[in-house]
């Protein structure tokens, strides 16, 4: 039985290798290498009889409902025209320095990611009104697309991400611990990116330009009104869906719905709000919905059957074994989600990936938050990776939108792409190298409960003075008590501390 579970996982690679679709790959995987188990008697049928349950578990889990609920708030601000008011206002805002536009296109980018939620929205709405914008006033097309690309994939990072939802939910871990980890990292990748935009212009000033006074139109209290209009919804609408679930008034599920109700009402004010937009934002929820569930099942069936023959222990003795201990482990890991990254996107690697991961993770101590957090950090690849980054198909395909309408000069080559990227995806792996070297860049948001020393711990039980009534020459019943009280804490005590022996690593 020790072969088959190197066999299942050599198979699943060679079925993702050649392309078939990863639900429908993952459930006929476990359901053809559990039937030759139970044929060769590695477990009996009886042990099948499990995958009902599963199957269940994840059509019933409340926590997953906040997955439909953010993407459809993603889908309706993509074309609420709240977008188009940050960029613009931004743009006029920082125009007048080198690099503007890109400090512009990184400041959007996070905002939108924490009201979004999704890569897909931030990454076609900054396509459609920055693209045009920075090829008219002579930016670099490499810079353009890099920033454009990366700026949008920090939204896998800032909460409320969808990925953190699916990382919670497969580490057994509260989403809003794994929100509140997320926000030392998300800070740290904005500033990456601002400190980058900030080198090109103090290098190489002629590939980002300022704006000419031509195209700042508006100064003054004008400009800021314009800004404050765009921000100020937009705060509104982090408060609902994050400040919620901080202050422990709301769970995510809630919040998602919160949020929801939030960017229709948006959409309703900037007068963008029609059925047209409602059914196209319906319509992309269920699409996500669907995948993510079928997806979801195929990697239970899959685990299900991998766990039956031992794989959890195989990858255990596999990874535990590696020099370093946990460092080891977490760099190898790291280097194997990142090659994993061009060919799987971040649904496939949390479920498919991080059930297998977690357990050993725990055996070595690491804290799940942490982890969870950093394994979101190094899927931020998988959006940047050239050629398969689906943050370069969605531009790509916006700015072959843009070039039929005459808004570019030029097309956009693939080249130009995957080169512009290549900066922008050497950023996301340095914030991994500080997340494993800085662990507090994490944990130094959670709220984490005073560990009891076990060995301190003191029980003082009362003392009568004697017991009324005692004949002569027989001990009093407060002696006797106390007697079996001593007897009773040395008992305590004994327990206690074989107690923390057992649980210690």
């Amino acid at each position: 039985m020790h072969h088959m579970a190197p066999l299942m996982f050599g198979a699943l690679v060679i079925v993702l290798l050649i392309g078939f679709p990863v639900a429908f790959s993952l459930a006929a995987l476990g359901l053809g290498f559990g039937a030759l188990s139970v044929a060769l008697g590695f477990f009996p049928e009886a042990f099948l009889g499990n995958l009902p349950l599963r199957v269940f578990g994840i059509l019933s889990n409340e926590l997953l409902l906040a997955i439909p609920f953010f993407t459809f708030m993603g889908a309706v601000l993509e074309r609420s025209g709240l977008a188009e008011d940050l960029l613009e206002g931004c743009g006029q805002l920082f125009g007048g320095v080198p690099g503007g536009l890109g400090f512009a296109v990184i400041v959007v980018g996070a905002v939108l990611g924490a009201i979004t939620g999704t890569v897909a929205a931030s990454v076609i709405a900054m396509g459609v009104i920055s693209l045009p914008i920075m090829m008219r006033y002579g930016y670099d097309m490499r810079y353009a697309t890099g920033v454009i690309a990366a700026s949008g994939t920090i939204t896998q990072l800032i909460p409320p991400s969808l990925v953190l939802v699916v990382l919670a939910d497969q580490l057994g871990q509260p989403v809003g611990d794994m929100y509140k980890g997320a926000i030392g990292p998300s800070i740290l990748q904005t500033l990456l990116f601002v400190a980058y935009t900030a080198l090109v212009a103090a290098v190489w000033p002629q590939r980002v330009p300022p704006l000419p006074p031509e195209a700042r139109l508006q100064r003054g209290w004008a400009l800021w009104a314009r800004v404050l209009r765009g921000m100020v919804p937009s705060i509104v609408l982090i408060f609902l869906v994050l400040g919620t679930i901080f202050m422990g008034l709301a769970t995510p599920t809630e919040a998602g719905a919160l949020g929801a109700m939030g960017a229709v009402a948006l959409a309703a004010i900037n007068r963008r709000l029609s059925l047209s937009l409602l059914w196209q934002a319906m319509d992309s929820t269920m699409r996500v919905s669907a995948m993510v569930i079928f997806i979801l099942i195929g990697s239970t069936v899959f685990t299900l059957v991998f766990q039956g023959v031992d794989g959890n222990r195989w990858i255990e003795e596999m990874l535990g074994s590696l020099p370093g201990g946990a460092v080891g482990f977490l760099i190898a890991v790291n280097v194997f989600v990142f090659f994993l990254a061009f060919f799987l996107d971040f649904f496939e690697i949390a479920f498919i990936v991080v059930p297998l991961l977690a357990p050993v993770a725990q055996k070595l101590g690491i804290d799940p938050i942490w982890f969870g957090v950093l394994l979101c950090v190094n899927m931020q690849t998988s959006f940047m990776h050239p050629p398969f980054g689906f943050a370069l198909f969605y531009l790509r395909g916006i700015a072959d939108q843009v070039h039929k309408r005459g808004a570019l000069a030029r097309p956009i080559t693939a080249r130009d792409l995957y080169l512009g990227a290549v900066p922008w995806l050497g950023l996301q792996l340095l914030l991994v190298a500080v997340v494993i070297a800085w662990p507090q860049s994490v944990t130094y948001w959670l709220d984490r409960e005073q560990a009891v020393d076990l060995d301190k711990v003191r029980i003082d039980m009362p003392q009568d003075d004697g017991g009324l009534g005692a004949e002569p020459g027989m001990p009093a019943a407060s002696d006797a008590a106390g007697e079996g009280e001593d007897a009773n804490m040395r008992a305590i005590e004994d327990a206690l501390k074989a107690d923390q022996g057992a649980s210690a690593p």
